[in-house]
């Protein structure tokens, strides 16, 4: 399984020199024979792999108020030891959302690696950004231990304040406007 989420991290165009960069140093961090996903709450070991994802509706975006970082995320989680990204994030958009999650896109659109704030701040979450197809009139069942609330953003109108760091870059290269 390291192979495969090699490559897929590998298959990522890198949308400017902090992507590049980050992919690079990613890449050596699997190479290296590190413990690539969580193996026990909450940050064990302290740098692991979460498949984040964005539901997409045309120019509206979904996000969750996240209980424990205190922010609107788009939703995802942690991959399990053998699981590939793209599995992982299908598997969590069914757990948080109730959703039977369809790609927007064949692949990843970001990588990241961010520190953790909230709750459970002072880890690093490697972070590999898909994209899922989305209707905004659909019913979510989502999983209130985890979230407050969920709701859709214009693009323009996502509170990046109140939002994951990287959330400005994600939607600029989704919608190809750092491309």
């Amino acid at each position: 399984m390291r192979a495969a989420i090699r490559d897929e991290i590998a298959s990522i165009n890198p949308c400017d020199e902090k992507e590049r960069l980050t992919q690079v140093e990613v890449l050596n961090w699997i190479d290296s024979g590190e413990e690539l996903c969580r193996l026990k709450k909450p940050a064990f070991p302290p740098k692991h792999l979460v498949s984040y994802f964005a539901v997409i509706d045309g120019d509206y975006v979904l996000l969750v108020d996240h209980i424990n970082a205190k922010l609107w995320l788009p939703t995802g989680g942690h991959i399990e030891p053998n699981e590939h990204p793209r599995k992982a994030a299908l598997r969590e958009a069914k757990e948080e959302l109730g959703l039977d999650g369809e790609f927007l896109r064949d692949g990843p659109i970001l990588l990241t690696s961010t520190e953790t704030v909230g709750k459970t701040a002072g880890h690093t979450d490697v972070s590999i950004w898909y994209a899922l197809k989305g209707q905004k009139n659909f019913p979510l069942d989502f999983d209130t231990s985890e979230f407050y609330e969920v709701r859709w953003f214009h693009r323009n109108d996502v509170p990046m304040d109140r939002t994951d760091p990287e959330m400005g870059r994600f939607l600029d290269k989704l919608y190809g406007e750092n491309t």
